[in-house]
């Protein structure tokens, strides 16, 4: 046919259907370059069987005679075998083994050959479609479907209606944005309005547009949402934070999960990792790639986990999965943790046992060169001496293996009224003429026997430190203690720390030891105020609290 002077209505079929069939011929280069055998094969079906449909409706509209009758009819057989590579791309693609299944497959062909074969013999009886020729809007063969095709028709759509479910399905389990298949399920169901238009009016021609939207969704799902479907494809089954990079670094896809974990990537996509995310940025430049988070719940963990992935021999993107190790995480730091103050405890005893034992035996020396004199009293003096030191050892192992057992982390913790704490504390702490000013209305997440513990070698701690005065404060979501005494000067900060320390001396050396470990069980940190010159400052940070500060 010439198609010069031709009607802009026949020009507008023409030029639908010839892009479309040239359209799924391009895309079978990208669906030929698919990693996944199965849904490369579905995707390579469901092209092939679209565009010749189109090229046959092409055939149907400028051919308008025998021919044209014999395109129409293989129009309809090549359609309703899209309809099985649509179903075998959707089953491969989200991960089902249907298109696997011999009973499936066996029925499904056993059904095609037999609408086939009512289609193919349709000039002998006539069940299914019937022709004649009219001139408007341009000449062709009018068609006039019967109630056969209606019901192939109608059983088409509800198996497309499956393979979109299957995909919706798989969309949601991933946790990604559904808005970009909700797209491509428009542009695919726009023929069915045209097709009923066509049916009920004389604006279009009553014929299948079917092949216009299955081109316009597979060139989709491989040109225009490609990273989408090959984000949702590669992350199926897994049930974590998923960030979907291209090769430079760029943010192409996040599902829900990591939204919700990072909300900065709301809106980023096109945008670079290190823009957006920094401090992931430099978990990766680390060997051990997990990456501290601080929300409601406390401080979490998630081990980041970076893999490339290739089409061929290119690589063409890279996955970051953010995987939940909160709970190992913590338990190994507590293991260090408990390492070191178990590593604090040996140098501790080994301090006091050592100095003990030195005082004892010059205590024993004195006592028996003092016997040799005949000196009783001074005999006497030293061995009494010699027993008090004994017991001060006893006591300070004693003490030692009590705060092992309070440095395991604190599994119960309840709303604690810290005043009554700071009350108790200073009853037991021998303060040896210290006074005390408290400030600290409110309640704290703690443990109330090891809380206690910790205020009382903040005490002890100060009322070796030559103070008058100690102060307890809290502000925010810190405690502070201070008090008078001799200032830190050029000591360093970690010595005061640090068990068999003795500072500022040895019955006052493992006060603030004891007082960090006892911090530390809560989770908390301790610091002492280096800036702070009028005494000694000790800042107890990340303090929880149930609720609002009450001040």
């Amino acid at each position: 046919m010439n198609l010069v002077g031709s009607s802009p209505a026949f020009l507008a079929y023409v030029a639908a259907y010839a892009l479309a069939a040239a359209g799924c011929g391009v895309g079978l280069y990208r669906a030929a370059r698919m990693e996944d055998p199965d849904t490369r094969r579905g995707m390579v079906g469901l092209l092939l069987c679209s565009g010749g449909w189109a090229a046959l409706q092409l055939g149907f509209l400028i051919t308008p005679g025998t021919l044209g009758y014999a395109f129409y009819l293989g129009s309809l057989v090549v359609g309703l075998a899209t309809v099985g590579a649509w179903l075998y791309f959707c089953s491969a693609y989200t991960g089902r083994a249907f298109h696997r299944n011999r009973l499936y497959r066996a029925v499904a062909v056993s059904v095609y050959l037999a609408v086939v074969a009512v289609k193919l013999t349709n000039p002998f009886h006539g069940l299914y479609f019937a022709t004649q020729f009219a001139s408007d809007p341009f000449p062709h063969l009018a068609i006039t479907h019967g109630v056969f095709h209606w019901v192939v028709t109608g059983l088409s759509y509800a198996l497309v209606t499956v393979g979109f479910f299957m995909l919706f399905e798989l969309f949601l389990e991933a946790d990604y944005d559904t808005r970009p298949l909700g797209v491509l399920v428009g542009i695919t169901a726009l023929p069915v309005i045209l097709d009923i238009v066509g049916y009920v009016s004389d604006l279009l021609l009553d014929i299948n547009h079917e092949p216009l939207g299955v081109a316009l969704f597979a060139l989709g799902v491989l040109y225009v949402y490609d990273e989408a479907f090959l984000a949702v494809q590669l992350t199926d089954g897994v049930d974590e934070a998923v960030v979907y990079l291209d090769d430079d670094g760029y943010i192409k896809e996040a599902n829900g999960k990591a939204q919700r974990l990072f909300p900065a990537l709301s809106g980023s996509r096109g945008q670079n990792l290190e823009t957006v995310l920094p401090a992931v940025t430099e978990i990766l430049q680390t060997d051990e790639q997990i990456l501290e988070r601080n929300r409601g719940g406390g401080a979490e963990y998630y081990l980041v986990s970076d893999t490339s992935f290739s089409l061929g021999q290119v690589n063409i993107g890279r996955m970051l999965v953010f995987t939940d190790v909160t709970e190992s995480e913590r338990r190994r730091r507590e293991l260090d943790r408990q390492n070191e103050q178990l590593e604090g405890f040996a140098t501790a005893i080994r301090h006091e046992l050592l100095n003990t034992l030195q005082i004892i035996t010059g205590r024993v020396s004195v006592a028996g060169n003092a016997l040799d004199r005949g000196e009783v009293d001074l005999a006497r003096d030293s061995l009494r001496s010699t027993s008090e030191t004994a017991e001060r050892m006893s006591e300070i192992v004693n003490g030692l293996a009590t705060l092992a057992r309070h440095g395991q982390t604190i599994d119960e913790t309840t709303a604690v009224d810290l005043r009554p704490i700071v009350d108790g504390a200073w009853e037991r702490a021998d303060t040896n003429g210290l006074t005390m000013a408290a400030d600290v209305e409110g309640q704290v997440i703690a443990d109330p026997t090891r809380l206690r513990d910790l205020f009382e070698s903040g005490f002890t701690f100060a009322a070796h430190n030559d103070a008058s005065t100690v102060t307890v404060s809290r502000e925010a979501d810190e405690i502070v203690i201070t008090d008078d005494g001799t200032p830190a000067g050029e000591t360093a900060s970690d010595a005061f720390f640090e068990y068999g320390g003795a500072i500022p001396d040895a019955a006052a050396g493992m006060t603030l030891p004891n007082l960090r470990m006892l911090a530390r069980t809560h989770g908390w940190d301790v610091t002492l105020d280096t800036e702070y010159q009028d005494g000694v400052r000790v800042v107890i940070s990340n303090v929880t609290a149930p609720g609002p500060l009450e001040n």
